[in-house]
């Protein structure tokens, strides 16, 4: 059994580890609220940036389709960025990740965009070709980061080295839920969009004219919507990690303060013991 001198170091132990995860289930709580405002408050603009493109895109002809929408045949080559925290200690968000990397189809040629330092370890250990990389950070995205991962799109995409763009990050259910999430960012298919039929809207320019740089608004936008998506999962995955850490440090503290009581409480009933051993030797 342990002395006492082992488990009052092993309380100790446990008493500054609940200490160090409370403080960063608290940290991940202030920069949660933040993160959720700024992943919710930007999902209307992009769903009436998405029905504004539906209704453009129903009024284009087929012959003068956006280079965005057209898949190029000539290659087979796939380009996924991967969007995932620069830290760990978030529960099973990084690992769901990982598993959504290792599901992906093996045939063709693949090429990676990895946001995020832990996703980029990964992603170099399974020797996949990585033609950039960058720090998630660790405050709320801005808006300036999607234009060098947009430059990277354009140069892929458009100069037909790829057929598709596939972004993977982790979608914000609700903060006690995050799922990964595998969506296809180019080409853009009419599909997708739709037709919609009896519409008056005029529009000026022409379609024409405005489609291309709405859609690439629209690219710039998704992208922009799936960091602070990673953003909130990663604060909130944290927070509920770091408090089911919290709460299982104060339970082994509990359970080795009643060990610490039995150990102590023998070792008490055994001096006594000795001592009423001797007095009987003494006096018999």
């Amino acid at each position: 059994m342990a002395t006492l001198l082992t488990l009052r170091r092993r309380i100790k132990t446990a008493r500054n580890v609940s200490k160090t995860t409370k403080a960063m289930q608290m940290i991940a709580a202030s920069k949660l609220k933040k993160a959720q405002d700024g992943a919710v408050s930007s999902k209307p603009y992009v769903e009436k940036l998405n029905e504004l493109s539906k209704t453009l895109s129903s009024k284009i002809d087929q012959d003068n389709l956006s280079p965005y929408m057209v898949k190029p045949q000539n290659t087979n080559t796939k380009l996924y960025i991967v969007i995932s925290p620069d830290k760990g200690l978030c529960g099973g968000l990084v690992t769901n990740l990982v598993r959504e990397v290792l599901r992906l189809d093996e045939k063709g040629k693949q090429y990676f965009i990895t946001i995020g330092k832990k996703i980029e370890n990964y992603v170099a250990s399974f020797n996949k070709e990585i033609i950039a990389s960058f720090p998630f950070g660790t405050t709320l995205p801005s808006f300036e980061t999607v234009y060098p991962l947009a430059k990277i799109i354009d140069e892929y995409f458009l100069d037909k080295k790829v057929s598709e763009v596939i972004v993977i990050t982790t979608n914000f259910v609700s903060v006690f839920a995050q799922t990964p999430k595998v969506t296809t960012l180019l080409p853009i298919s009419l599909e997708e969009f739709g037709h919609i039929n009896g519409s008056t809207v005029i529009f000026e320019p022409s379609t024409d004219e405005l489609l291309p740089d709405l859609l690439v608004h629209y690219i710039e936008m998704s992208i922009y919507q799936s960091l602070l998506e990673s953003y909130a999962s990663e604060q909130a995955s944290r927070m509920i990690a770091m408090k089911n850490a919290t709460d299982n440090a104060l339970d082994i503290i509990d359970s080795l303060k009643l060990t610490y009581n039995k150990v102590r409480q023998e070792k008490i009933t055994n001096e006594l013991l000795d001592i009423g051993g001797g007095m009987f030797a003494n006096y018999g």
